[in-house]
């Protein structure tokens, strides 16, 4: 028993962390706030001239009060109770009227800061290697920054809170300073007795040394109580995941149909509640701990901070009551040094709350610092107006990070110019990863692949990109203008960023949370040097000649509704027609086809079919399809199994392999469209 006591408690808590060293503490606060100054200076400037003001107003008020006291508490003069009364609501007039108008200014620049903190994720997930943006620890990081940011408003948005509250703090200690250093200097009168202690020095010093430490305890147990808060990370993070995932399930038109045929909307609320009462609920370890030493610690945070309000009146009422002063300078001075402590403690509280924001901020720059570690290349793509390109797979292999088993291994395959290439293959044989490769999505892990006999690593990245034209399966379509959807994509340098959307519309469209009305969309697209013949003529080819003549808008159509309620909702096959029409606009060397017919209907599929080499024209076709049928079409087909290529050839000859994978793969796609016996269609029926 004893053996095993002492084996568990030799077992370290997965979840407790090395606190972070001051150093570490200050070096990433110092990051942060030298990050926002440069991203957003006026952030800051407002809030330090804001928080000056809100600090020092107060003053003013305290001060001409007091003197009005002194003046009644003696001789009561009107001509001198006027003056104070009228300067006293002058000045207060004035300061709060120069306060609401700078915290209006403050206002401005500060709604911004959530839109920058978002552009800011959007900008590095945009800008980093595809193979970290593909990640699940990136998304993993992501959704523990996001859940801390929503949880407790740590992170980045919480330095500019902390650097406000500073200001404030430290402009608030200097004027209470400035009101109560008299305080101390007043001596009580020698006939008061045992109140002349009070001027003793040493007495003065023990006062002194009592009230800072009641000062410092207050926010020194404030910001224990804000660590405890934070060692129920994990468990919140969990329930604030699922709260999330099941509430966006009742939003998701998608999932409309299925939420009522199957009660999934029992499930989610269900999943919540369960959710709610373990990780937040009563019973929850976060409710015990704010029961137990966690609520402790706030309440005699409290506690404490009052205590030291009750010093300060003894000390004040003394002094008075021995002669140091008037009536009317109580309410100074207790005024005064409460203010004083008050910012003292409330600086120390930010630092506190600094040191537990620290370690979300230390995920935040980890997230910004992941490295791109795939070299840009620097030679220039030659521009060949004959499209006289040859890519060489050359003894390649690759494996994903983090695993162990091959999803390509030892591919060799060089593409002939103008050659229509179908890849095929059961899922998992290797054929996305093909892609991603030559895309360079991806670099191999041995091998090379060569573009025109060259390494493509050495080519410049973003020109070998331009080599491409790409219809991924999931592709994606902006809630904006048909032409903007066709054309932007070669236009990104003039389009700007007002082009894009900030979130996914999650049924392959990108638009939500943009803000620009239609009317300016419209001027934005008049601005931008789009070919709109050319858009035109790639959408017909892609098969919507008659859907584009039957828009009154034709290419200023608005898809979607998310941005414009006169946004029309298309089909998927539509969709795909559409992104099909993109890459043709792109006009690359190469296009790929990612089972472009997926979500096309028989006739359309055909009419895609018979006018595959007039739409692909002369560029290198790489066509990925499940569906055999349409390999007919293409000149060579390489079938990929288990990471390798097991076969290659035309439609013909690879049939004529009687046991070969094609074969095996054909004949159990064509069965379904043999005409059955009558046993069959009797148990068909």
């Amino acid at each position: 028993m004893k053996n095993k006591k002492k084996e568990k408690g030799s077992q370290k808590d997965p979840q407790k962390k090395k606190e972070l060293s001051w150093k570490e503490v200050f070096s990433l606060n110092k990051r942060a706030v030298l990050l926002w100054c440069r991203e957003c200076p006026m952030v800051f400037v407002s809030a330090a001239i804001h928080a000056a003001i809100e600090a020092l107003v107060p003053y003013l008020t305290l001060y001409f009060s007091a003197r009005l006291l002194d003046e009644l508490a003696d001789l009561r003069r009107p001509e001198i109770l006027r003056k104070w009364v009228i300067v006293l609501l002058a000045a207060d007039a004035a300061a709060y009227l120069l306060k609401a108008l700078v915290f209006r200014w403050k206002q401005a620049f500060h709604s911004t800061t959530y839109y920058q903190g978002e552009v800011r994720i959007a900008r590095k997930l945009l800008t980093m290697d595809f193979c970290a943006a593909d990640d699940a620890a990136t998304h993993e990081l992501l959704s523990r920054i996001h859940q801390r940011e929503m949880w407790t408003s740590w992170g980045l948005g919480k330095i500019y809170e902390h650097f406000e509250s500073m200001v404030k703090e430290l402009f608030r200690i200097m004027g209470a300073a400035a009101l109560t250093v008299s305080l101390f200097r007043l001596p009580v009168r020698s006939r008061a007795g045992w109140l002349t202690m009070l001027n003793n020095p040493v007495f003065l010093l023990l006062l002194v040394l009592v009230m800072v430490g009641v000062t410092i305890l207050s926010p020194w147990l404030s910001t224990k109580a804000q660590m405890r808060v934070m060692k129920h990370d994990e468990p919140q993070k969990f329930g604030n995941r699922v709260y999330f995932f099941c509430m966006d399930l009742f939003r998701q038109e998608k999932r409309a149909a299925d939420m009522r045929i199957y009660r999934q909307d029992v499930y989610g609320v269900e999943r919540v509640r369960k959710v709610a009462d373990s990780k937040n609920g009563m019973c929850s370890s976060m409710a015990r701990d704010a029961r137990g030493w966690m609520g402790c610690l706030f309440a005699l945070s409290a506690a404490t901070s009052r205590l030291f309000l009750g010093v300060v009146y003894l000390f004040v009422c003394l002094k008075a009551w021995g002669g140091a002063f008037g009536v009317g300078s109580v309410t100074q001075y207790i005024g005064g040094i409460t203010a004083f402590s008050t910012g003292f403690a409330g600086a120390l509280r930010v630092i506190g709350e600094a040191r537990v924001n620290s370690d979300t901020l230390k995920m935040v720059f980890q997230f910004l610092d992941i490295p791109n570690e795939m070299y840009q290349g620097s030679l220039t793509v030659e521009k060949r107006s004959d499209r006289k390109y040859e890519v060489e797979f050359r003894n390649v292999s690759f494996r994903y990070p983090g695993t162990e088993g091959w999803a390509l291994k030892n591919v060799s395959l060089k593409f002939r110019v103008g050659e229509r290439l179908a890849v095929v293959g059961q899922n998992g044989s290797g054929k996305t990863t093909f892609i991603k490769l030559l895309c360079r999505l991806y670099d191999p892990t041995e091998g090379e692949i060569l573009l025109n006999g060259i390494d493509i690593r050495k080519y410049n990245y973003r020109e070998y990109l331009g080599v491409f034209s790409v219809v991924f399966q999931d592709f994606q379509l902006l809630a904006v203008s048909l032409l903007e959807n066709v054309a932007a994509g070669s236009n990104l340098e003039n389009a700007g960023a007002g082009s894009f959307a900030a979130g996914s519309g999650g049924d392959g469209r990108i638009g939500k949370g943009m803000e620009r009305s239609a009317e300016e969309r419209r001027r934005d697209i008049r601005r931008q040097d789009y070919d709109r013949e050319r858009a035109a003529q790639c959408i017909r080819r892609a098969g919507l000649s008659e859907w584009l003549a039957a828009r009154p808008e034709g290419l200023d159509t608005i898809l979607y509704k998310e941005l414009d309620e006169k946004g029309m909702q298309i089909s998927g096959g539509e969709a795909q027609k559409i992104a099909i029409a993109r890459s043709l606009y792109h006009d690359a060397p190469f296009i790929i086809l990612d089972e472009p017919t997926a979500a096309l209907d028989p006739m359309a599929e055909y009419e895609i079919y018979t006018k595959f080499s007039e739409i692909v024209g002369d560029r290198t076709a790489i066509y990925i399809s499940h569906r055999l049928a349409s390999c007919r079409f293409c000149d060579e087909i390489v079938v990929f199994h288990e990471g390798s290529i097991l076969q290659r050839g035309s439609h013909e000859s690879l049939l004529a392999q009687d046991g070969g994978k094609y074969s095996e793969l054909w004949n159990a796609q064509a069965q379904y469209y043999k005409e059955p016996s009558h046993k069959e269609s009797f148990c068909a029926l």
